[in-house]
């Protein structure tokens, strides 16, 4: 019993439990938008561009919960911070749930404070557990430790939209049980969190930067054992004493005479692209996608509940090739593939759209269609969910890796508000011929990635930092030109057992 619950154990049950509350909200909006007693309560018409506006303020409340809590977990606690994430969550959800149970007036204006207190939860939550769960774990790929993590992401997305799915189908769109009942079961996740996190450490890290000494080696002592303790202190110790006189704050990152400006820029435009691809949509409007290509209601409900499936067991492939094949790789070939998929779709969403013009039948093309989609969801899942998360962990140094995490939570939520928010305008305005702006979205971000962002695996911290370094020396931030094109690819050289980077925490303690 005790290998299976030391501390380690529960934390990795922690942070896979806490991404997955990230994930369950994208499966939750995607059937709620379409109940037509949700959309009745809250006065507005499924083509209205305030769904899409009730959905992206979400977004909105997780960029600005980042910043939060990301100054929480340095001043208060890596623990502190994500209670009160936990609680906020807790807190926005239940207003979700009664906007508009036995009142009329301001149900919109309810569901919009839920969103946005929801919000500045859940980003708190992105923030901060990388960061916690990588201060207390050394062991394992860099790359996979997060993409198993991130497929725990998937489990509750397709939690969320089978719930979904079973209350819609047994209730009807009419019932406002059908979009009450998926919203309140995700308070499942923030309390048994917050029912657990008592058992959980705060990170010695923290505790010897604010001088806590002895509540550090007593955390030492419940994660690594007494014999290890000591070994683990002093390296901490000295860890802190090397950090402590290259301290850097945000001004350094996002001005662009800051020293860690070129790191930020790649981890902004990570996020941008990932959002380009149109992935962030697709999770919530799913339904709606499979409807362009000429399917019913109801089939495309349950091909969206498929395709959520798929997408779960093809993460398997993200956690086996990210430290095998590399980042870079995953990232470019996944952005042409689905740059591919986007561009068949707008031929097929096109012969749909126009099956009785064209006097052809229409299910044939929904059936080829719905298999591209099937498939660029899993090229989008091996190669772009956890990459873009994975690659601020690995090139900051530890004095600003807390605060690179935060980027790029704020940048995910302020491209997934854009992208979430304009989406149903494309639907209604565009139709099919979003697939082909998606298209050129995806192809921008496999140009940008190729040419900006290192390669990042098979490499330690402080090899990654001097890619920084190099590329101020050469006045270039082309990969292709820095170090001849080193950084284009994993290394060739050997290095052993590759405990040097691979085995180091997810955010790296510098230790």
């Amino acid at each position: 019993m005790d290998s299976l619950f030391n501390k380690k154990t529960e934390v990795v049950i922690f942070s896979a439990t806490a991404i997955a509350l990230y994930g369950y909200d994208q499966g939750m909006m995607s059937l709620i938008n379409t109940n037509y007693d949700y959309l009745d309560t809250m006065g507005i018409a499924e083509e209205d561009p305030l769904v899409g506006i009730i959905v992206s303020v979400y977004y909105l409340g997780c960029a600005v919960g980042a910043i939060f809590a990301s100054l929480l977990a340095d001043k208060g606690g890596r623990k502190p911070a994500i209670f009160v994430s936990l609680a906020l969550t807790a807190v926005g959800n239940l207003l979700m749930f009664i906007a508009g149970l036995g009142f009329d007036k301001g149900a919109m204006s309810t569901m919009f404070l839920g969103r946005v207190i929801m919000g500045l939860g859940v980003g708190g939550i992105d923030s901060v557990i990388p960061v916690y769960s990588s201060e207390l774990n050394s062991e394992g790929g860099r790359g996979e430790a997060l993409a198993k993590e991130f497929q725990s992401n998937i489990f509750g997305l397709n939690m969320a939209f089978a719930i979904n799915l079973g209350v819609t189908g047994g209730l009807g769109k009419e019932n406002q049980w059908a979009w009450r009942i998926p919203i309140i079961a995700m308070q499942v996740y923030p309390v048994l969190l917050l029912s657990f996190i008592y058992r959980l450490p705060e990170t010695p890290r923290w505790f010897i930067f604010h001088s806590h000494h002895e509540d550090a080696k007593k955390a030492l002592t419940d994660i690594y054992g007494e014999d290890e303790m000591k070994v683990k202190y002093d390296e901490l110790v000295k860890a802190h004493e090397e950090e402590s006189s290259h301290s850097v704050g945000y001004g350094d990152m996002i001005f662009p005479s800051g020293v860690q400006f070129h790191p930020s820029m790649v981890t902004v435009m990570g996020q941008v692209n990932q959002a380009l691809t149109g992935y962030g949509a697709i999770s919530v409007y799913g339904p709606q996608i499979f409807e362009l290509l000429g399917l019913g209601v109801q089939e495309s409900e349950y091909l969206t509940m498929g395709n959520y499936v798929s997408y779960f067991f093809l993460m398997t492939f993200a956690w086996l090739l990210i430290d095998r094949v590399g980042r870079r790789i995953l990232m470019v070939g996944g952005a042409f593939g689905i740059t591919a998929c986007f561009f068949i779709l707008t031929i097929l969403g096109g012969l749909a759209q126009n099956s009785e013009k064209l006097g052809i039948p229409d299910k044939p093309v929904a059936i080829v269609g719905s298999v591209i989609l099937f498939i660029a969801t899993g090229i989008f899942g091996i190669g772009w969910l956890s990459e873009v998360w994975l690659i601020p962990t690995e090139i900051f140094p530890s004095t600003s890796r807390a605060q690179g995490s935060a980027i790029s939570v704020v940048t995910w939520g302020l491209a997934n508000f854009a992208v979430t928010l304009l989406t149903p305008i494309g639907f209604n305005n565009l139709s099919y011929w979003l697939f082909l702006i998606l298209a050129a979205t995806n192809l921008f971000a496999a140009w940008w990635t190729w040419a900006y962002s290192p390669e990042t695996g098979g490499r330690s911290f402080e090899e990654n930092q001097q890619f920084f370094e190099d590329a101020k020396e050469h006045n270039t931030w082309l990969v292709t030109r820095v170090n001849n094109g080193e950084f284009k690819d994993m290394p060739k050289s050997e290095k052993g057992d590759g405990q040097d980077g691979e085995s180091q925490p997810l955010l790296g303690n510098g230790s």
